[in-house]
């Protein structure tokens, strides 16, 4: 394949075209690798490989050629993240920061196309799901560097609702609970959630994004449950894990009439996705963003494949026009599941949080 207005026409495809898996990787591959559409870094990064990937990375299997490198992002210059191919001068729709989990942020780039494909998906998985239109939504959610503020604003505008957010800075939970500061932490929780509590009392808002520890917070006040449950339709929870308990909890008993809808994602995919749908109440499975995202859950000593039903360490790859972030090993184990037909590698489910992971404690907080 050489790059052609071919390999474009597949990296730019409409929503109802998508080209199989391999054939878009074997697409990226030529851009992000091609002297005149690559990054910088890719570009050089190229030089130290001990493979060609115009002419070794055939599919998404392939992408296990390459070396985890994500470490780097924590100091690359984000101009020599953006392709080349965008032309000269060409900025980044945002930049975008990890957690800080395990370290100091890594940071990624977004374009603006890829931020218009992902929030079109977000609109339409949550329209399935139930989201109610026009719905105001208040987002107890990170903002500032994390992607997860830029999307909700987005989504708000598609879905034809005000959004309503309560500012949220993860790495100081974070920070307070490494610290030995666990009462400092819960009062900073206690603070988010007085923040959304007067918006929920004053505003009209139909659906709530928040994370897992948050929403557990809102269970031990029976008054601002009862709030939530006259008010709210949609729940959509992400950025922590969820235990089966927790969630069959939320669903039965807590906010019994809510549709509860779970996300799971990492900012070195640049996405979230979305719960399974068709499954009995207990269960939740993630499906990836096909064909841009792809998982894969593996023995953490060995890296090789687990058998279905087992757990394994997760393994993520994001492949797209705008960035290539291939064999990120995950701080997150999860039971492999397979995939829904047509879509590559793995889904996955009873995800949960590693220990330690490379050589630091995983610290969750609120985010």
């Amino acid at each position: 394949m050489s790059l052609t207005a071919d390999v474009i026409e597949i990296l730019d495809h409409p929503v109802d075209q998508a080209p199989t898996a391999d054939e878009f990787v074997r697409a990226a591959m030529h851009w992000h690798f091609g002297p005149e559409t690559g990054s910088p870094y890719w570009l050089e990064k190229a030089k130290t490989l001990e493979f060609d990937p115009r002419k070794d990375v055939r599919g998404v299997a392939d992408l296990t050629l390459f070396p985890n490198l994500v470490n780097e992002l924590r100091d690359v210059p984000v101009e020599h993240l953006i392709p080349r191919g965008y032309g000269e001068g060409a900025k980044p729709y945002g930049v975008y920061e990890s957690g800080g989990t395990t370290g100091a942020p890594k940071r990624v780039v977004c374009m603006a196309d890829w931020m218009d494909r992902w929030v079109g998906f977000w609109t339409e998985q949550m329209r399935v799901r139930g989201c109610p239109a026009n719905a105001n939504i208040l987002a107890v959610m990170p903002t500032g560097p994390h992607i997860y503020g830029t999307v909700m604003q987005h989504w708000a505008q598609r879905n034809h609702g005000v959004l309503f957010t309560v500012d949220m800075d993860p790495r100081w939970v974070k920070k307070c609970i490494a610290q030995g500061r666990a009462d400092e932490a819960g009062r900073y929780a206690e603070h988010l959630i007085g923040q959304a509590e007067f918006i929920l009392r004053t505003q009209d808002v139909g659906v709530l994004v928040a994370t897992p520890p948050l929403l557990e917070r809102i269970s031990r006040d029976d008054e601002l449950v009862a709030l939530v449950n006259e008010k709210v339709r949609f729940i959509q929870w992400g950025g922590a894990h969820m235990d089966a308990d927790t969630r069959h909890l939320f669903r039965t008993e807590v906010f019994p009439g809510v549709t509860l809808q779970g996300s799971y994602g990492s900012t070195m995919i640049l996405c979230g996705t979305v719960e399974r749908t068709g499954l009995g109440e207990d269960d939740c499975v993630f499906d990836t963003f096909a064909p841009f995202v792809s998982f894969a859950v593996v023995d953490p000593v060995t890296g090789a494949p687990v058998p279905y039903g087992e757990r394994g360490q997760v393994v993520m790859n994001h492949v797209s026009k705008g960035m290539l972030l291939p064999n990120n090993l995950e701080r997150d184990m999860a039971t492999r599941v397979a995939a829904p037909e047509g879509h590559p590698g793995d889904s996955v489910s009873a995800i949960g949080p590693v220990e330690t992971f490379e050589d630091e404690t995983v610290i969750e907080g609120v985010y």
